[in-house]
């Protein structure tokens, strides 16, 4: 397959993301209900008429930047950074500078279809709204009325996800929605957070960045999993002389800035961890008046870390143990001004729940909760939700999940009395849906048929792992809708696709963030919606009246939606947009601000160091080291991130964004690559363990990487052909992730389990 290496500057970027062109070489882009704008420096945009100024956050990846567009004659010209949102800063990431470019996407879905040919055949036919969207009502009601709505499934993803996966869910009354967010990223986190703290991390990875001394990463790649604020924070605290220590079996962006870097053996960072514990706990350098006062559980722990020892974890880890017990003492040296960033996509091998156990305890034993420089303590905004009759599904994600210790027929049930589908086995469950457990139902019909299925937003055949099982899953179902802004690879598979406007086409509902100063921002279109395309509040508004579910969608207007649940505190869009969209709130990020009270929800009101609630519920009250399975001869374990210019599989189509990287690359180590008699920038196919093939992806050789593994970037290698700018490019480590380990306290799937081989040829 020919490459073309694609050279493009700065001053190309911002004016390709300023402007929203195609490439690189067009002069001039016309679009629907548009003026044409010059892509050359002839005539300042600014000069081309009257700037039309906007509020809005960003949606090109799930971190929502507060931003400000300007538009002129009707077409959107810059995006920047709202200097009053406390995430963005008045700064904005390559993603965000490309907002523009993801608008004008030639590519983009512009009206309603319906499916002629064969399911995964890609034949539609062009539809009204009423056509497609009566039709997608009544396929939902007929499978509602003959199995019960939760036989109807829900995948969402994007910021305009909560109208379908949370608010439309519960109406409809289906406890089976889910989003990637949970059981493929964060579930072992979040339920780890709860075991000990009694609360969750949050959206916001609440370390104090201001006035932290020392900040360990474990396998968190910033600089790289482009997250606008913490590269702020991550850059002023490095700036500052602060102790950076890496764990990463790469040596990725952060760990070149690292003052210590510890290239793990992949699958082995419990055992790192409870020997850290053990210098701490047996050399006495945690914080001992705090673990008095705020937690419990320290007497079993010591007792426990014992045998875990720094030379314990060497012969594990592949780690010195003076490494391991050096960076434990630079820990504790800067306590409580010392943290392990919780970290975001936890969901490696199956064991996680207990892993980021550990890593809060650690946290606790440096007494950094609640502490200046510390972490602290997050706080949601207070504002009303929309008023609406009771839900028949309660839970922040369309779903409730079983009481610890339940057994398979105490399971929650759906409306109909059956139990949901991800519940069908034992498990601690408190976070969801699990978005990968419904693909089995939809087959089998185990423990009950899911016959329906809605995906908002999700890229779905890169997003789930062993996507041929998603396919099998696909073909069963009696209806599939689609609601999205590409022609994604999944989109074949549809029905009815419905073509949504893009998130600055629209109004959606008010972004209200937990944060150490918590904060409410809005997003209002700043131009006409392109094509025959509509907001997903109206497409979820019109599918729940057909639905006879009117009671929950009493508003006809996204501003009356808004200026209701404004009207709360006081505002409503008019005088918002006079605040440049943003209001902010007083947080309680510290101790000192509870007046002796404790802010940790858990039953004693202490961090639970030894978990009661584990141990009633059937597991292990503490962390243990769990071996994972060793690459088969001649494999590597298979390891995959972000890319700075990318979010997920979303943004490999964006012009501006293909024009920078176009392609994923193999982290291959060099020694192997001279082994396999393969150079930097040759391209190699990827087989796994279960014979299922990615690529041609370019190899980049280099001493940065174990010999053990290999790294690839994720959300590459996709086969829509209506992506003009992604498809066939690169490899898709989705297609490669063919097996999960289930963990059984969060559900979250873990999916370094599998192993690839280096094929020179096709």
């Amino acid at each position: 397959m020919a490459k073309t290496k694609l050279q493009i500057s700065r001053r190309q970027f911002l004016q390709l993301s300023a402007l929203g062109a195609g490439g690189v070489a067009a002069a001039v882009t016309t679009l629907p209900n548009t003026n044409p704008i010059h892509t050359h420096e002839l005539t300042p945009w600014y000069k081309l008429g009257k700037i039309h100024t906007t509020y809005n956050n960003c949606d090109m990846c799930p971190w929502r930047c507060g931003v400000i567009v300007h538009s002129v004659n009707g077409r959107v010209a810059k995006i920047e950074g709202n200097p009053d949102d406390p995430k963005s800063r008045g700064m904005l990431c390559a993603r965000g500078q490309a907002g523009v470019s993801f608008l004008y996407d030639p590519d983009r879905l512009q009206s309603p279809m319906v499916r002629t040919g064969e399911r995964g055949e890609g034949k539609f036919q062009e539809v009204t709204w009423n056509e497609a969207l009566d039709q997608s009502a009544a396929k939902l009601a007929a499978i509602r009325d003959e199995y019960g709505p939760e036989s109807v499934a829900i995948w969402g993803h994007t910021s305009g996800d909560s109208w379908f996966v949370e608010y439309f869910a519960q109406a409809f009354g289906t406890p089976n929605a889910a989003k990637p967010s949970a059981s493929l990223c964060t579930s072992p986190r979040e339920e780890a957070s709860k075991l000990t703290l009694g609360f969750p991390v949050g959206g916001h990875e609440p370390l104090d960045w201001e006035q932290i001394q020392c900040v360990t990463l474990i396998g968190s790649h910033i600089g790289e999993d482009s997250r606008n604020t913490i590269m702020q924070d991550f850059a002023q605290a490095w700036e500052r002389g602060a102790k950076i220590i890496v764990v990463d079996p790469r040596h990725s962006s952060a760990a070149a800035k690292a003052d210590y870097w510890l290239p793990i053996k992949p699958g082995t960072d419990t055992a790192l961890l409870l020997a850290w514990m053990n210098v701490l706990i047996t050399e006495r350098r945690y914080d001992e008046a705090y673990i008095a006062e705020w937690a419990e559980g320290l007497e079993e722990l010591s007792n426990y870390i014992v045998p875990f020892t720094p030379e314990w974890a060497a012969e594990i880890t592949d780690l010195p143990a003076e490494l391991i017990r050096e960076t434990a003492l630079v820990m504790s040296d800067r306590l409580p001004q010392s943290a392990i960033l919780p970290g975001r996509h936890v969901t490696w091998y199956g064991n996680d729940t207990q892993r980021m156990r550990a890593v809060l305890m650690i946290n606790a034993l440096l007494g950094a909760y609640g502490r200046p420089g510390g972490i602290y303590l997050n706080k949601s905004p207070y504002i009303e939700s929309y008023p609406h009759p009771p839900f028949t599904v309660s839970g922040s994600a369309g779903g409730c999940s079983a009481e610890p210790g339940a057994e398979a027929d105490e399971l929650p049930l759906g409306p109909s009395g059956k139990a949901r589908a991800d519940g069908a086995r034992d498990r601690f469950w408190r976070g969801g849906t699990a978005m990968q457990e419904l693909v089995e139902p939809m087959i089998s019909g185990d423990p009950y048929p899911v016959k329906g299925l809605i995906i908002f937003g999700v890229n779905a055949l890169h997003t789930i792992p062993n996507p041929e099982r998603t396919i099998e899953a696909l073909k069963k179902l009696d209806f599939v809708l689609v609601i999205d802004v590409l022609p994604m690879e999944h989109v074949a598979w549809a029905d009815v696709v419905l073509p949504e406007a893009t998130y600055l086409e629209r109004h959606d509902d008010l972004w209200a963030v937990a944060h150490k100063t918590p904060f409410i921002s809005m997003r209002e279109p700043a131009v006409e919606p392109l094509y025959d395309t509509k907001p997903g509040w109206w497409i979820a508004r019109e599918l729940g009246i057909r639905l006879d579910l009117e009671n929950y969608f009493k508003w006809e207007t996204a501003e009356e939606y808004l200026n209701t649940r404004l009207m709360s505190i006081g505002l409503n869009l008019e005088k918002l947009r006079e605040q440049k969209g943003i209001v902010v709130q007083n947080g309680k990020p510290y101790l000192t601000d509870y007046d002796g009270k404790s802010p940790f929800h858990t039953p004693s009101g202490k961090i639970q160091l030894y978990s009661h609630e584990l141990l009633e519920a059937g597991f292990d009250p503490l962390p243990h080291y769990e071996p994972v399975e060793e690459p088969p001869d001649g494999m590597f374990r298979l390891l995959y991130g972000r890319h700075p210019v990318h979010t997920f599989a979303k943004t490999q189509n964006t012009p501006a964004l293909s024009a920078i990287c176009p392609e994923n690359e193999l982290w291959l180590n060099d020694e192997r690559a001279a082994e396999l008699n393969v150079q930097d920038g040759d391209y190699v196919w990827l087989e796994n363990q279960d014979g299922s093939r990615s690529g041609p992806i370019k190899v980049k050789a280099t001493a940065r990487m174990r010999p053990d593994s290999v790294f690839m970037a994720h959300g590459f290698g996709q086969n829509a052909p209506g992506l003009s700018q992604a498809h066939g490019r690169g490899a898709s480590d989705a297609r490669l992730i063919t097996r999960y380990n289930i963990d059984p306290i969060s559900g979250g799937a873990g999916m370094r389990i599998n192993f690839v081989k280096v094929i020179r040829e096709a």
